[in-house]
């Protein structure tokens, strides 16, 4: 509530570093990434999103805002987030310089929005850091407050304890389907937004990969091995082909790309608002901007499901497998 943003949004996750891939289409660093930003505004993708952890990335937004005369009509999601020895013992000081630090970074007076991120749930400051957070709002330093791959249960003690989250930035596509376990009836039931990312799977949920062994994949960036993780857990290569060619069939009837039917089977989803597409470049911001037009219709979504039902259902809550969890 109160807080506009763009259906499609750009991550930034791929500023980061470890993204850089094949260099002739990398733009991942320096002017170059700076310079993508205002393709992506043009196209009418104007909120970024990025963490206090991506690198130089809010550096990088920064500079595009300095760049262009500030933020108006931008919108700068970023995150807060804990690891090791901070997690024991958190003091609203530490909060407050985290923060600072974002803000000085991307040149603003105040964040539009903080994502909090806390990894090790053993570790029980979680509740407290993120009512921390919440004075930090109350202050003026925060516009609103979020979450990142939290599960359904520590978000209920959040609640509990008297914050007002706003929204839980989680990964959703196709190929992970968690959020459907226990989150999403959890937001909606709350007033609360999914934010999802992993869309698009890293690129591999498109039509360059359609019809490719996995012989022939080149792991070259952080998002791809990961991903290509995802791809096993959820049902192995030749399932994810069969779903790549239901795509392709959906997206041809559509005059459109797989990324976007893709992209569209999330975004229609209760709760989510808008999805963040990573981006090492610009070359694709004219598909994300095209998938405003496009409207799945019934046979579509039954199609797709059918193929989904083929694959390993997860029984699990979000980020609960890369804590050290099971998928399935």
């Amino acid at each position: 509530p109160g807080l506009e943003v763009s259906t499609v949004v750009k991550g930034c996750w791929q500023l980061s570093g470890g993204h850089r891939g094949d260099r002739a289409s990398d733009r991942t660093a320096g002017a170059a990434a700076v310079e993508d930003f205002a393709a992506f505004e043009r196209a009418g993708i104007t909120t970024f999103d990025t963490a206090d952890i991506y690198g130089p990335s809010q550096e990088l937004i920064g500079r595009y805002l300095r760049s262009r005369g500030g933020p108006e009509g931008l919108q700068v999601l970023t995150k807060f987030c804990c690891f090791g020895p901070e997690m024991r013992g958190i003091t609203k000081g530490f909060v407050r310089r985290g923060v600072d630090a974002s803000a000085r970074q991307l040149g603003l007076p105040a964040l539009d929005l903080v994502q909090f991120y806390w990894h090790d749930y053993g570790a029980r400051d979680y509740v407290s850091a993120a009512l921390y957070l919440q004075e930090l709002r109350e202050e003026g330093r925060i516009k609103h407050l979020g979450l990142t791959n939290f599960d359904t249960a520590r978000m209920q003690e959040m609640l509990d304890a008297g914050a007002r989250v706003e929204m839980n930035q989680v990964q959703y596509s196709l190929l992970d389907r968690r959020p459907e376990f226990r989150m999403a009836d959890f937001c909606a039931a709350n007033g609360i937004a999914l934010l999802p990312y992993g869309v698009a799977a890293g690129g591999f949920l498109s039509d360059k990969y359609l019809g490719v062994g996995p012989e022939d994949v080149k792991l070259d960036t952080y998002s791809k091995s990961k991903y290509a993780s995802v791809i096993a857990q959820s049902g192995g290569w030749g399932w994810f082909q069969a779903l790549l060619s239901e795509l392709n069939a959906v997206a041809r009837k559509h005059g459109t790309s797989i990324t976007n039917v893709a992209a569209r089977w999330v975004l229609d989803k209760p709760a989510v608002p808008a999805i963040i597409i990573g981006a090492r470049n610009a070359e694709h911001v004219e598909d994300h901007a095209a998938l405003g037009r496009l409207a799945l219709d019934e046979s579509d979504r039954e199609r797709i499901q059918a193929v989904l039902a083929e694959g390993r259902a997860p029984q699990s809550d979000c980020y609960s497998w890369e804590r050290g969890g099971r998928w399935a």
